[in-house]
């Protein structure tokens, strides 16, 4: 069964935010807003989690969920070695719309599908989904949609395509953008971009003192 908050209340929000908390710590699935789109959560450490989220996606291994943050300084653990350019991508863009493909730290025990060494991170421009990382910890968090569907930008829609695969809703209003993350990949020693969206190409090449056309390499219109 699932139930919807509406976070536009302090009473229904904390309740929300209680409800979320108890099912990531069951194992459960919980849809969160996010600036971008909204996101399917689960706990990163919990590896029968994040195979129920690929599950209620219709999506496979080949296709890694990635893992949100709720602060800058949660990376150092998660990440094998900072370097420069993602520091100063941090810096720039986060909170907000870009997400960092990085190598992640050996030690890590989890399980977010065929990652080969990498995964993606974010931290969200949204007070709902920063306050329930900062209580739980790094969530698996993938786009709240069946995959091939359109992702939800409103918590209705992603009702409609999730359903009772979801224990909790999260409810904060239509997302701002409704459009998914820049994705900048830092697995090589030339950055590149493998996804445009949220945060402008040029505005990622100025960061990283170099040219567009650079940064999307074969993705190049």
């Amino acid at each position: 069964m699932s139930t919807v908050y509406d976070c536009g209340t302090p009473e229904t929000r904390e309740a929300g935010m209680a409800s979320a908390k108890n099912a990531l710590k069951a194992g459960r699935l919980v849809v969160l807003p996010t600036d971008t789109v909204y996101g399917l959560g689960a706990d990163a450490f919990d590896g029968e989690a994040v195979a129920s989220l690929l599950r209620a996606k219709g999506r496979g291994r080949d296709m890694p969920v990635p893992v949100l943050v709720g602060s800058w300084n949660t990376i150092d653990g998660l990440v094998y070695s900072v370097r420069p350019q993602a520091r100063d991508l941090i810096r720039a863009f986060w909170p907000g719309g870009l997400s960092i493909v990085v190598e992640q730290a050996p030690s890590l025990a989890w399980d977010l599908g065929d990652t080969r060494g990498s995964v993606m991170l974010r931290m969200p421009l949204h007070p709902v989904a920063l306050e329930l990382l900062r209580e739980v910890g790094p969530m698996a968090v993938s786009s709240a949609n069946v995959s091939g569907q359109p992702p939800a930008t409103t918590a209705s829609q992603a009702r409609e395509q999730l359903g009772g695969s979801v224990s909790v809703y999260l409810d904060g209003g239509p997302a701002t953008k409704g459009q998914a993350s820049t994705i900048v990949d830092l697995t090589s020693p030339t950055p590149r971009i493998l996804r445009a969206g949220a945060v402008a190409t040029e505005d990622v090449a100025d960061v990283l003192g170099t040219s567009p056309a650079d940064l999307l390499g074969e993705n190049a219109p």
